[in-house]
């Protein structure tokens, strides 16, 4: 009786996983072919996909021209960005992703920011992305940029920075943060 139990339980548990495994499985890459927009990247994607055409047209100019704001990258440092996570989303068809993507991939460079720490999720027009994870994040505009911490968001930048600097409003999220988990301490 108890070796049955055991099985079984076992046998369980290894479906269990298995589902779990499968239910991870996310397609990296994912490039389709559009009527309107010609190629388009579409759900996670890795950094290097910009890097090929058609994308390098637009990242590779804005990437290098763009001119750092060197005291914000200082305070991205010292507050130690490296410690959240970053998803990104973005559009490949958007401006402002055009704009904004290799701005923000540029700030991590110089922050040494590790890529293994940073999620990019390309949307179609519709702000869909194959794994739906727009709507678990609550994304309605592109790009989106969201610091997460200990698994819970510590602010995002939504459209455009509102201060005209990704790095400056990155390190306005992390002063924000740091002033919660302050207050946070001292209230309890």
């Amino acid at each position: 009786m108890k070796k049955t139990i055991i099985r079984t339980a076992t046998v369980f548990c290894l479906a269990l996983a298995g589902q779990h495994l499968h239910a991870q499985k996310v397609v990296v890459n994912r490039e389709v072919e559009t009527t309107n927009d010609g190629k388009m990247l579409l759900g996670h994607q890795l950094k290097d996909q910009f890097l090929k055409s058609p994308y390098a047209d637009w990242y590779v100019k804005e990437h290098d021209e763009y001119a750092l704001d060197q005291k914000a990258i200082g305070e991205l440092r010292k507050d130690k960005i490296n410690s959240y996570n970053i998803i990104l989303f973005m559009g490949t068809w958007c401006e402002d992703s055009h704009r904004d993507v290799p701005r923000l991939m540029k700030i991590l460079e110089a922050v040494n920011y590790p890529e293994s720490k940073l999620t990019i999720i390309a949307v179609n027009r519709k702000k869909e992305s194959p794994t739906g994870d727009e709507a678990r994040y609550n994304v309605q505009k592109v790009p989106t940029i969201i610091l997460q911490r200990y698994g819970k968001e510590a602010g995002r930048i939504v459209e455009m920075p509102t201060t005209g600097y990704i790095e400056r409003d990155l390190a306005e999220i992390l002063k924000k943060d740091d002033r919660s988990v302050i207050k946070e301490i001292f209230n309890k």
